[in-house]
């Protein structure tokens, strides 16, 4: 994976797990000062936009570190951190879904699900994408030590 595939796929899963969980806690959690307020909170809509804008990029550039990444490590003998990213997979295409229905949905009944289902796996993929990354840290910094001290002794 390049260097920009990784900052981007990074600093764009941050920026929609921020606005989404954001945007879910000014929703739902924020009981509103005036009983006649359209939003609980100020930055409810704001959130809600960046939340919106910052998705659809974020699938392009998933789409981009799948060709080159996750194609790459499913074809690969088993690997320490493949389960962390078959998860963030599973979630992350859950996650889409139920985002992109969430758009059209009418139902109050299926926009009810709808959400539930969007609200796990986004907390989920958040998760397994965050341990994925740690793993991959430390297996990094294993190699890099093994490297150094082969180097040593030698």
């Amino acid at each position: 994976m390049k260097r920009w595939e990784r900052w981007s796929l990074n600093s764009l899963s941050l920026a929609v797990a921020v606005t989404g969980f954001a945007y879910f806690w000014m929703k739902y959690l924020i009981e509103p000062q005036d009983p006649f307020a359209v939003v609980n909170h100020p930055w409810q809509s704001a959130m809600l936009n960046l939340h919106v804008v910052a998705s659809p990029v974020l699938i392009l550039v998933f789409g981009i570190v799948f060709n080159s990444h996750v194609m790459k490590k499913l074809r690969a003998p088993r690997l320490p951190n493949r389960r962390t990213g078959w998860v963030s997979l599973a979630t992350f295409a859950l996650m889409v879904l139920s985002g992109y229905f969430l758009q059209i949905g009418s139902s109050e009944l299926w926009l009810q699900a709808l959400v539930a289902a969007h609200v796990a796996s986004g907390a989920v993929f958040t998760l397994a994408y965050g341990a994925h990354l740690l793993i991959t840290f430390r297996l990094a910094r294993a190699r890099e030590r093994q490297g150094s001290v082969a180097f040593e002794v030698a």
